[in-house]
């Protein structure tokens, strides 16, 4: 008798291939929610890096580290000076001390002899969930509004490194005399947090999807002269091409003002966001993380920003 060897219809293989699609497509979203929440995770430790090299700092030199370096010019009435910011100073903290020997703080950001240390991305000062620039160039720029549009003048200073994280200067525009832990020369002791650590933000997430072209983040500090601005084109700006000037110290410093929670589309390019959804995870000055939500009472999401408000919180 001769045998022959049946093989598979292409009927049979079609419903095959279907069933591995199909299944396929129901492991997908499960694989990518298990990799997200790894990132996450990842994030939340970075965060926790972050909070244990500020504490070593405060207890090794007395203060938090300052802000940023700056000194006040009375003439112009303008910021100048350094600008190295506290993301550079706890680099020892963070096991990045070879790094930390090549900064010159006595010299602005912007020196040639420094391009090398401003440009080095920290992997610690990534979440890996995002898209940030490992580097990106600071600009102090102009802007025109003609024919019916914003045109911006570029005028790049000088390249700096990535950052998705940012001290929390308080509930104001970042700069001079903030009420949270990092602002201008800022020198703010543990005991100086009278609203209690547990109880008050020091460094919160920023995602690149804030910037709109208008500037990212960055650990190196406040490059001397620039400028964040709330004009790009995107459909989606919250500020819908009114040219709206964001001090350069916004690059290093966040807000929680203007009556926008975290995560907030409406928010400026100087507050807290991220990639993990309508909200931002938050480093407290005790060294805990923890993820405010979008729908946090506003009051509360201020007050958590500010060191001695005396503020009577709810829950969050």
């Amino acid at each position: 008798m001769n045998s022959r060897r049946r093989g598979f219809t292409l009927i049979e293989l079609l419903v095959v291939i279907t069933i591995i699609a199909v299944l396929i497509a129901l492991l997908l979203p499960a694989v990518q929610a298990a990799r997200e929440a790894a990132r996450r995770t990842q994030c939340t430790n970075n965060l926790k890096q972050m909070g244990l090299a500020i504490a070593n700092y405060e207890l090794t030199q007395g203060t938090f580290a300052p802000g940023y370096l700056s000194v006040w010019d009375t003439i112009n009435r303008a910021e100048r000076g350094t600008g190295w910011g506290w993301g550079s100073m706890i680099l020892p903290q963070m096991e990045q001390g070879n790094l930390y020997n090549g900064i010159n703080f006595s010299i602005p950001i912007t020196d040639r002899t420094q391009a090398t240390v401003r440009t080095t991305p920290i992997s610690v000062y990534f979440c890996p969930s995002d898209r940030m620039p490992k580097t990106w160039t600071a600009d102090s720029g102009s802007t025109l509004f003609a024919f019916g549009r914003t045109i911006f003048f570029p005028n790049p200073i000088c390249d700096v490194a990535g950052s998705n994280y940012t001290g929390v200067f308080g509930i104001g525009e970042p700069g001079v005399g903030g009420d949270g832990i990092f602002f201008a020369n800022s020198a703010i002791r543990f005991a100086d947090v009278t609203d209690g650590l547990s109880n008050t933000v020091c460094v919160g997430e920023r995602a690149s999807f804030m910037n709109y072209g208008r500037g990212y983040a960055t650990w190196v500090g406040s490059v001397p002269g620039a400028q964040l601005w709330s004009c790009a084109p995107d459909p989606t700006d919250p500020d819908k091409g009114a040219c709206l000037h964001e001090d350069g110290s916004g690059m290093t410093l966040g807000h929680t003002g203007e009556g926008h929670g975290p995560g907030s589309i409406g928010a400026d390019v100087n507050q807290f966001s991220s990639v993990h959804g309508r909200g931002a995870n938050f480093l407290f000055c005790d060294g805990h993380v923890r993820y405010l939500r979008l729908g946090i009472d506003y009051p509360t999401y201020k007050a958590l920003s500010t060191r001695a408000g005396g503020e009577v919180l709810s829950d969050y």
